[in-house]
């Protein structure tokens, strides 16, 4: 599933990341959701912050898978200049070490004649208002459960020389990694109307069925699990989703189904590992660069007919 989905307010985001860029900055965090902490990394916000030093914060991370979400953070930590830290926006101790990550990325800064510029990024839906307004102690920033909530840049000083810029969250314009499109969805990422739900439970449940089978026969009493129809079908019965005659509503059993795995209902679930995310990156890349030699192909093939075309009409004058 590419997606395309780039509503008009995250231009004015990126915009005002390249303006706080210029005006300086010292650190960027970037808030990824631990259930998928490849697919909710921006390649975008590398692109607008490069040569930043970077503090990757692997949120909602009661949620994720404890195995998985350590094989993130070495991976993320074997980066250069970069850092990784696990969190749950909920818990203020936790959150207060993000502090101590950024202080340690730009030990020059964080004084009142040098302050500590540092801009925090996040797609939407991610929990990062949820972990300003527990770092600052108050409602300092709109929460919810829908993305887009968060819509102009916010200035929050939360120590004497600590600027912290808070920005709306941010997708990039097309997400080419199917797999990647498929997590994003499910975990409540990307808009409702920008996906079919029935495709992206049924794809939650191809990879619970490799990961994490016994999740989904715990939380649903399936005996046996069969084809992903199959188990989001036995869903939809167990959850009363039918209508007059028997049928099940499989859009109601798909809801119901992202609504378990988004609330925590199957337990504690991470959807990719580094190397799977390696793997789909490479799988991309040779995808693109194989089109690109068909188009040049295509182009030198054209080109040599054209000219053709041109000799033998030379040729007949």
């Amino acid at each position: 599933m590419s997606i395309h989905w780039f509503p008009g307010h995250m231009h004015s985001t990126a915009r005002a990341i390249k303006d706080r860029v210029k005006a300086g900055l010292d650190v960027v965090i970037e808030l990824l959701d631990a259930r998928l902490p490849g697919s909710s990394s921006n390649p975008m916000l590398a692109a607008l912050t490069t040569g930043r030093p970077a503090l990757k914060v692997l949120n909602k991370q009661d949620l994720a898978d404890p195995a998985q979400t350590a094989a993130w953070l070495d991976f993320y930590n074997a980066q250069p200049h970069t850092r990784a830290i696990p969190l749950d926006a909920g818990e203020k101790a936790p959150a207060r070490a993000l502090i101590k990550a950024c202080r340690e990325l730009a030990p020059l800064r964080g004084d009142m004649h040098k302050p500590l510029r540092v801009l925090i990024c996040g797609i939407p839906n991610v929990g990062k208002s949820t972990l300003i307004n527990t770092l600052v102690g108050k409602r300092a920033a709109k929460t919810g459960d829908e993305p887009g909530i968060t819509k102009i840049e916010q200035k929050i000083v939360l120590e004497n020389g600590f600027y912290l810029f808070d920005t709306p969250g941010m997708m990039w314009p097309r997400i080419a990694i199917a797999q990647s499109g498929y997590h994003l969805a499910a975990s409540g990422a990307i808009g409702r109307n920008a996906f079919d739900e029935e495709e992206v439970a049924l794809e939650l449940i191809a990879t619970l069925k490799r990961h994490y089978p016994e999740r989904l026969q715990q939380r649903y009493d399936l005996a046996e699990l069969g084809t992903d129809e199959a188990v989001l079908e036995a869903i939809g019965v167990k959850r009363g989703a039918k209508i007059r005659g028997g049928a099940v509503q499989m859009h109601k059993a798909a809801e119901a189904l992202l609504g378990d795995f988004r609330g925590g209902q199957l337990g504690a679930i991470t959807l990719e590992t580094p190397d799977e995310m390696a793997a789909w990156r490479r799988e991309l890349a040779e995808a693109e660069a194989l089109q690109a030699a068909e188009r040049e192909a295509a182009q030198a093939a054209d080109k040599a007919r054209r000219s053709g075309r041109r000799q033998a009409s030379s040729g007949d004058a």
